[in-house]
């Protein structure tokens, strides 16, 4: 059994952020998360893609990110349970919150944070009949590392912002070889600067824009080699290809924190904004995994809302001590 003041369910940027925070109120804190590694969808996902908006950084990478958390929770040693999902919550006769994973790790404390960002993954998966023969021999559905595709010929598919964002990266930063992206309109749903990206591209001849189509074939005998593309007006039309990877988006679920007794809504789980708690007393949820009036699905609001569930954990655990906020720019990490 491991025992700590705070299990926190999920080990993203959000999760990692509320150990320093609950760390600063002398709070040990123990993570549960169902990747192998810390970092959420920032490791698993895209680990290189650029983020502009964490305060203080015009850019960083997903994956520098990540690790530059890692740094500033160190200090407080948490604990971490990774490659498990948080299976099961119940109280014991001591009123603490038991979590238990779906390996039977069982982990127990007085308060519990979901930080489970938008919760499992799937990707949306192109209806083509032989994709799962191609998966991970040429066939991939998000891209972790762009130096995979160096000096690659690659067909990207989808119309949103993933798709025209990582098209636009591998042919101006001069990593893949040819990039050609095909989506089955001739209007997109990304941001209008992205999507001007792509045709000022296209129009110099750099990347070959192909719309109103989509691949309905795959070819090749131990990889991928060529795929077929239907054209709504032209037809068929066979194109080489080293990687294909249809970028329309992921399915999230919570699993089974949905069973958990929480409230839900759309797929989301309920929150007081006072303090991000939730129906259940001593359990919060903080970051995308929790729903209020005008909430932000923002790394950076992320932040803030754990730092609040932190400050409302410490008076349910110490109701006799008065918690006084102090400044790490005055007293310094040590001072706490």
């Amino acid at each position: 059994m491991i025992k700590t003041d705070i299990i926190i369910i999920g080990a993203g940027p959000v999760g990692l952020f509320t150990v320093f925070e609950a760390g600063l109120l002398k709070l040990k804190c123990h993570l549960i998360d169902s990747l192998p590694q810390a970092g959420g969808q920032c490791s698993e996902i895209y680990p290189k893609k650029p983020i502009y908006d964490i305060p203080g950084f015009p850019t960083i990478l997903a994956g520098e990110l990540v690790d530059n958390l890692m740094e500033q929770a160190a200090p407080f040693k948490p604990g971490f349970t990774l490659g498990e999902a948080a299976l099961s919550i119940e109280k014991d006769k001591e009123n603490q919150f038991i979590v238990k994973t779906e390996k039977g790790t069982e982990h127990t404390a007085p308060v519990v944070i979901i930080a489970g960002g938008l919760g499992v993954f799937e990707p949306r998966k192109p209806p083509i009949e032989n994709l799962a023969n191609y998966e991970d021999k040429g066939v991939e559905y998000i891209i972790k590392d762009p130096e995979f595709y160096r000096d690659k010929t690659c067909v990207i598919s989808g119309g949103g912002d993933s798709a025209l964002d990582w098209a636009f990266f591998l042919v101006d930063q001069k990593i893949a070889k040819k990039v050609t992206l095909v989506h089955r309109s001739s209007s997109f749903r990304g941001h209008l600067d992205s999507v001007q990206k792509i045709i000022n591209l296209a129009e110099a001849n750099k990347i070959e824009l192909i719309t109103e189509a989509e691949v309905i074939d795959l070819e090749g005998t131990n990889h991928l080699e060529r795929i077929v593309v239907k054209h709504q007006t032209i037809g068929n039309r066979t194109i080489e290809a080293d990687h294909f990877i249809p970028l329309f988006g992921l399915k999230p679920s919570l699993g089974p924190i949905a069973d958990w007794g929480l409230e839900i809504e759309k797929n989301a789980i309920k929150v007081n904004p006072k303090d991000y708690s939730t129906a259940i007393p001593g359990v919060y949820a903080v970051g995308d995994v929790n729903t209020y009036e005008n909430k932000l699905k923002l790394i950076l609001c992320g932040f803030h809302e754990g730092t609040m569930a932190v400050q409302s954990a410490f008076a349910r655990i110490y109701p006799d001590k008065k918690n006084i906020l102090k400044y790490t720019t005055v007293n310094g990490i040590q001072g706490f």
